[in-house]
């Protein structure tokens, strides 16, 4: 399965947030959106980083509770992994799996198109058994 096909099951919606956006501002849209991460966005429209759940607390426990209302640029990662959407599942997480991360973001032409979490990729591999086990239980009962 390509991640195109995933996407259009799942949707293209991601939230995003500026560089400029407080911290505090960020766990806000998280819990809005109910989201574990957030594409930064930069002034000229393109990935400036990402950031998650994560990155705040590990930061939080360094830099103590004004991390809260610095800027999201403070914490953010911003070499950010990325896949397209002719990309397959499988490779995506090979990706994941290999560079520890949770969540992808899919460029198509350079421009974000959505955003794959580890639970997308574990949802899609759940119902791939789950077809394999009906068509296995279907051939015996056939035979």
């Amino acid at each position: 399965m390509r991640i195109a096909d995933l996407l259009r099951r799942k949707g293209t919606t991601v939230a995003t947030v500026t560089p400029e956006t407080t911290v505090t501002a960020l766990l806000a849209g998280l819990a809005e959106h109910n989201v574990g991460a957030m594409v930064v966005i930069g002034p000229d429209g393109g990935i400036a980083g990402i950031v998650s759940e994560r990155d705040v607390v590990r930061r939080l426990h360094d830099r103590g509770p004004a991390l809260l209302d610095g800027p999201v640029a403070d914490i953010m990662t911003r070499l950010v992994a990325h896949c397209s959407p002719d990309d397959s599942v499988e490779s995506l997480s090979v990706l994941m799996t290999e560079h520890r991360i949770r969540h992808v973001p899919v460029l198509s032409e350079g421009r974000l198109a959505g955003i794959v979490s580890i639970g997308d990729v574990v949802k899609n591999r759940m119902e791939e058994l789950e077809k394999s086990q009906e068509q296995l239980h279907a051939y015996i009962s056939q035979g």
